[in-house]
């Protein structure tokens, strides 16, 4: 699927006049390795202050499952769910880390960070 975007689906935020924190864990998400076509295993952690919309977990789980048969390497598969999620959801904050196991003795964790400036100053320090 060449537009994996169109997969998610998102409901409205019913208290937008609060920061609060979303976590969602898939600990079960696959790719492949672009290089070998071996199947590349990672949890992936959902992390995002909400604005006016929140995603919805089927849709989420059904994106998530689209990148079970393309090859991506890890840097490229972290920031790509990033960038569909923040052009869908639209949120305060977000985060994604896709923690992934064991190959070839080396174990990866990617992370990325999106911040919507609209919601905070530019003095605040996030690290």
């Amino acid at each position: 699927m060449n537009d994996k975007r169109k997969i998610l689906e998102v409901f409205g935020n019913k208290y937008p006049d609060r920061d609060y924190t979303i976590t969602h864990f898939a600990p079960e998400f696959t790719s492949l390795c672009p290089k070998t076509g071996q199947p590349d295993f990672a949890a992936i952690t959902l992390e995002y202050i909400p604005d006016l919309l929140c995603v919805e977990l089927k849709s989420l789980k059904l994106y998530f499952h689209s990148y079970r048969n393309d090859g991506i390497f890890y840097e490229s598969l972290t920031n790509q769910i990033l960038d569909d999620l923040v052009e869908v959801v639209k949120p305060r904050f977000m985060k994604i880390t896709a923690e992934f196991n064991v190959r070839g003795g080396i174990s990866s964790v990617v992370e990325a960070e999106y911040y919507n400036d609209e919601y905070y100053e530019e003095d605040i320090n996030f690290s």
